[in-house]
């Protein structure tokens, strides 16, 4: 640090203990400064006064590395003002006077630590060279002679911290604990020389379950004072601070301590996040406007304290964000502040509570005079009357316009002010507002936002009914008839004489056409002329009514021959079916619509049936309808990430049949299908939002008693029918969103 940089530096600090209104005459005089080193890096820096040494105030700061020592009621006679030192850990060593008190500050190489010890008229300060385990703080050069400072360790605590970090807490039974940090490998150190450990606190803490770097609490009684070593793994960075009866010791995953700034102070800290650099603050009774300022001075700010921020302050931070150093020293005080640019006011909180109180009633108390403007607002894409009641709460008037007005209210009212009103025009949708310039001026940056156009969404949907079935029949009948004798087949009554003979003529024809025909095909091969013979219009008898009765719908095949004897006929029938079928039925309804407006498309018919009412005597015929409809119900809203959320209704009625209603008429059977839902959809992708699947199996049997069971043969005594049916039915809903240029998202 230049001469030029610290003399400026000096100079603020002075400036800020003269403002601590401290007393203007001075009980000592510093004569003299001078060094000498010693073994290991060692320096000894002595201070000679005029007078025995009273009470000094100690702290240090880590970036850059300095000691500051106060010297209160006391006047520099020392002429130099500035020494250079040069070995060791030690720089310089400068001197100012204000407001008589005068402060020593040691500029360092590196941070290292110090005691400092009194005798007679002269203070020591020594400070420990490298290779030392001397930490930081106050100390007593002899732990044989240490006085019982009454000062006990009341309890270790240990807790979890954000983004796993370790916190270690130690309480005191009061206030004036010196405890120092250091750090050895991976174990942390705090040497606290001025407390004592009770026998019930040395106990060791595993707290290697809390999956922080802290792993073991180790608290020990040494020379007199107290020891916690902090047993640690990982890479991790460490802060500290102590207010009041407490020091807090914050252990932070290297990568956690990166992504937000090292150190959390209370449980309004956890949630806040610090950047600042880090410094190191050791405070014994120094005024709090001292301690601001050397914020001020670390931060670059320019901290205007007021004058009601009084009082010293006891305080060890040790690598901890300059922000929360701040944030620290406020809380232990009751202090707050507000930022303005790069100006920060500290002021007691009741009083920048009082203070913004005022200024805002003093804001309203300007508003409730101003004068009010009219301005006439015309909406373009937007609903004026739902705008209007977006803007106020009062009532409104259904007939071509309404309006609110609130000149009795207390306070703001919505967007409008105390004496604010807004009215409507449903014929030219506009906005008629009366109020401040100010509410006006935002009523219609509001406005300007909302009466944007919005994106519109084709929405496609397919109602796909798939249906599918399968039937097999297989089976034997006989027929057995004597001579002459009649044999009744599904409901036919017939001769098998006749039937033969029947057969044997129709074959005789059929046999002399074919002979026919190849006389009149080798004619007209040879060029000669001839006739084409006539088909004979004799058909074949029927054996059966079979095919006419049983299986009219075309439901089966028959294969039938009889075995003939002299008075006895035996009449066999095979029947074999296997059907197939598969169908779909496809209906595809599309619909647009604007963000969040619902749409309804329909298609169908209604159905008209007659119902009969009263008694016989005196009956009413009434004609009632029924809908059988194609229908697809949307709203659609578009999300921000460009997808679509659809609250939908899709429904397809078909008419199933009539039902004859006792006493006349017939009311349709309408077969319903409907799926109710809201799903969330990318742009453009097709989903099933909704899908039924029916599968029905029915066998049956039929089988001549006894005969039927007899195994193989019994195949020719049964007849087996078996049937199956699938039916499906898919919805698929397709949303394409439309973007409209301008429009709000």
């Amino acid at each position: 640090m230049s001469t030029k940089t610290f003399a400026a530096r000096a100079a603020l600090a002075a400036g800020l203990l003269w403002m601590a209104a401290l007393p203007a005459w001075a009980a000592n005089t510093l004569k003299d400064i001078r060094y000498a080193t010693g073994s290991g890096g060692k320096v000894d820096i002595t201070f000679e006064f005029e007078q025995p040494v009273g009470d000094v105030n100690a702290f240090t700061t880590d970036v850059p590395p300095r000691i500051a020592i106060d010297f209160p009621e006391t006047r520099n006679a020392f002429a130099g003002r500035r020494v250079t030192v040069g070995s060791g850990a030690a720089s310089a060593v400068s001197v100012v006077e204000a407001g008589g008190r005068t402060r020593a500050v040691v500029d360092l190489f590196r941070s290292a630590g110090y005691t400092t010890r009194s005798n007679g008229n002269l203070l020591v300060l020594t400070l420990e060279g490298s290779g030392s385990a001397a930490a930081t703080g106050l100390a007593s050069p002899d732990p044989a002679k240490r006085i019982d400072s009454g000062i006990r360790v009341a309890g270790v605590d240990f807790r979890r911290g954000d983004d796993g970090a370790g916190r270690v807490i130690l309480r005191f039974n009061r206030e004036g604990a010196q405890a120092s940090l250091r750090r050895d490998g991976n174990r942390i150190i705090v040497d606290v020389e001025n407390a004592q450990l009770p026998a019930e606190q040395q106990r060791r803490l595993d707290v290697t379950d809390f999956a922080t770097p802290v792993t073991r609490l180790d608290p020990v009684a040494k020379d007199g004072g107290t020891q916690l070593v902090v047993a640690a793994e990982g890479l991790f960075e460490t802060s500290a601070y102590q207010t009041g009866n407490e020091y807090v010791l914050e252990v932070v995953p290297k990568v956690a301590a990166q992504r937000a700034g090292v150190g959390q102070v209370g449980a309004a800290a956890q949630q806040q996040r610090y950047t600042g650099k880090p410094v190191t603050f050791n405070f014994q009774d120094v005024p709090v406007r001292t301690i601001l300022q050397l914020i001020a001075e670390e931060s670059g700010l320019n901290i205007v304290a007021a004058d009601t921020v009084q009082g010293n302050l006891t305080l060890r931070l040790i690598n901890v964000p300059w922000d929360q150093a701040l944030d620290v020293v406020l809380r232990a005080r009751s202090l707050d502040k507000r930022r303005d640019g790069n100006v920060v006011w500290v002021a007691p909180q009741k009083e920048i509570a009082d203070f913004e109180k005022a200024r805002e009633q003093a804001r309203i108390d300007v508003e409730s005079k101003a004068e009010l403007v009219n301005e006439m607002i015309a909406i373009n894409y937007a609903n004026a009357e739902e705008i209007a009641t977006l803007l106020t709460e009062g009532s409104k008037s259904s007939q071509g316009g309404g309006a609110s007005s609130g000149s009795g209210a207390e306070g703001d009212r919505g967007f409008l002010s105390a004496r604010g009103s807004v009215s409507f025009d449903t014929r030219s949708n506009t906005l008629l507002v009366a109020d401040t310039p100010r509410k006006v001026q935002a009523i219609k940056e509001l406005v300007a936002v909302l009466d944007r156009p919005v994106d519109q969404v084709l929405i496609e949907a397919r109602i796909v009914i798939a249906q599918e079935s399968f039937a097999r029949e297989i089976g034997t009948r006989f027929g057995i008839s004597g001579q002459e004798s009649d044999v009744i087949v599904s409901g036919s009554t017939e001769s098998n004489r006749n039937y033969l003979n029947g057969v044997a003529n129709a074959n005789a024809a059929l046999a002399r056409y074919n002979a026919e025909l190849a006389l009149y095909e080798q004619a007209i091969a040879n060029g000669e002329q001839a006739t084409r013979p006539t088909l004979p219009n004799t058909p074949l008898p029927t054996f059966t009514n079979v095919l006419n009765t049983r299986f009219a719908n075309n439901t089966a095949s028959a294969l039938a021959f009889t075995i003939l004897g002299n008075n006895l006929d035996l009449d066999i029938e095979l029947q074999a079916l296997q059907e197939e079928g598969r169908g779909e039925v496809v209906a595809n309804p599309r619909v647009i619509t604007a963000n969040q407006r619902e749409a309804v498309i329909k298609q169908g018919d209604e159905i008209g049936y007659v119902t009969i009412t009263g008694t016989s005597g005196q009956q009413t015929a009434t004609v009632q309808f029924k809908e059988a409809l194609l229908e697809l119900k949307v709203t659609p809203t578009i999300t921000q990430d460009n997808r679509v959320f659809l609250t939908l209704g899709v429904k397809k009625d078909e008419v199933a049949g009539f039902i004859d209603v006792p006493g006349g008429g017939r009311v349709p059977q309408i077969t319903k299908r409907e799926v109710t839902t809201a799903v969330l959809v990318n742009n453009g992708q097709t989903v099933v939002v909704g899908g039924i699947y029916e599968f029905s199996r029915r066998e049956n049997l039929a089988k001549v008693p006894f005969l039927g069971d007899i195994p193989a043969l019994g195949n020719l005594f049964r007849n087996k029918n078996r049937r199956n049916q699938k039916a499906e039915l898919l919805i698929f809903v397709t949303p394409r969103i439309l973007q409209v240029a301008g429009a709000q998202r």
